[in-house]
């Protein structure tokens, strides 16, 4: 049992190893990465961007740019300070154009944002100034809920254009030489004015019985605005960057639990079963995190190595002879809310009774009527789908879940 258990540890140190996070690109490698798929495409979207993006709007792009008659290099990239190229539009389009090193206009733009960045390079017959003023008119002529790809087309569209169209201007109203059409503008303005006197009489009325009624104040009325909504290419920026980072921490946890877990003393009965027990959910955690597609599957393996910290826990409490902490699950709805407070609750839908461990947030939202703030997956809540997660409510339902992810199940 004792060759077992050290043989299981080493493996556990060697996936331990295997899920830190590969070393980071090289500002060069990036803009390499880039300038490859560029000599192939014109455009290049950030995977970041791939669901958020349809294609009507890559072809728009991508037809525009062919009518323009000379090379255009459209790059659409999720810019943070923290990446290859420090959230600077400059650094990405001078490493990209040292990359790819053709002629051609090359314009970024942040998918979280819509202002397209540009430079020429070894293209004479481009005015700096008129490419200034398309891209200020682009941004003109698009509303601020525009994305990244809409924008960039409206700016390829009017540099295609002999000239630069003209901007709207409100129509006035030609003055007539004629006496009769001098009388008849008189008789129509007095018309309009005694119209104009009566309607805002009206309208004074209207104001003053309105600030003589309580609660109905100007201020205390609500604005009617346009509504605010998160544009889907910057929803998919958030998402990356949650899952990036929660990989991130769940891949260092990994790694400081190995070797935790390796420094263990040799243990029997109870102690050893923790051990084991441990050991399985860590390196099913490991398995998991190596090979995540996307959040949900990252989450998996962050529920894991909960499992597993708590079971190295009370293992660490058995040899040490003391009473071992009782430990809450992670919320079943959402594990990135926490800890479950309270008592197991009871959810029933379709004739059917779970016995789930809620958040307090969650709870409340149940016994209120309302949906709980669940954990998104491809389609609507995580649960929604058809793979280990969803089908155990990540081990809820199910203690054999680092078991189940030993046999493959996590794939099906």
């Amino acid at each position: 049992m004792r060759t077992r258990l050290a043989l299981t540890v080493l493996l556990t140190l060697l996936v331990s190893l295997t899920a830190v996070p590969a070393r980071a690109q090289t500002p060069a490698e990036r803009a390499k990465e880039i300038a490859t798929v560029l000599a192939k495409t014109p455009l290049y979207v950030d995977p970041a961007y791939d669901s958020a993006l349809p294609d009507n709007l890559r072809e728009d792009v991508l037809a525009k740019t062919n009518a323009l008659g000379y090379p255009v290099y459209s790059i659409v990239l999720p810019l943070t300070p923290g990446d290859a190229f420090q959230g600077k539009e400059r650094s990405a389009l001078t490493l990209i154009i040292d990359a790819l090193d053709r002629p051609g206009l090359y314009v970024v733009v942040d998918g979280g944002g819509r202002f397209p960045w540009y430079e020429a390079h070894e293209l004479p017959q481009l005015d700096d100034d008129k490419l200034r003023a398309v891209r200020e008119r682009a941004l003109d002529d698009t509303g601020y809920d525009a994305g990244p790809t809409e924008v960039l087309a409206r700016m390829y569209a009017l540099l295609a254009a002999p000239a630069l169209p003209p901007a709207t201007t409100k129509p006035t109203t030609p003055r007539s030489s004629s006496r009769d059409d001098s009388d008849e503008e008189s008789v129509a303005g007095t018309v309009v004015l005694l119209v104009g006197l009566g309607i805002a009489a009206l309208v004074g009325l209207g104001l003053v019985i309105g600030l003589r009624r309580p609660g109905s104040r100007p201020q205390d009325r609500p604005r009617r605005e346009k509504p605010f909504s998160i544009p889907p290419h910057v929803a998919a920026t958030v998402a990356a960057e949650r899952r990036r980072r929660l990989a991130g921490e769940t891949a260092v946890e990994l790694t400081t639990l190995g070797s935790d877990l390796a420094a263990l003393p040799a243990a029997e009965g109870e102690g050893l079963r923790h051990q084991q027990a441990a050991l399985d959910a860590h390196q099913a955690a490991g398995k998991v995190l190596d090979s995540s597609e996307d959040l949900v599957d990252v989450v998996g393996a962050m529920v894991l190595l909960d499992k597993a910290r708590r079971e190295y826990d009370a293992a660490v409490a058995v040899a040490a002879g003391r009473k071992q902490d009782a430990v809450p699950a992670l919320c079943a709805f959402n594990p990135l809310h926490g800890r479950s407070s309270g008592r197991p609750t009871q959810v029933e839908a379709n004739g059917t009774t779970l016995t789930l461990p809620l958040c307090g947030e969650c709870r409340r939202a149940l016994k209120q009527g309302k949906a709980p703030a669940s954990l998104p997956g491809a389609d609507g809540p995580y649960w929604h789908g058809h793979d280990l997660w969803a089908r155990t409510f990540f081990g809820s339902i199910d203690d054999d879940l680092a078991d189940a992810v030993s046999r493959g199940e996590y794939r099906r």
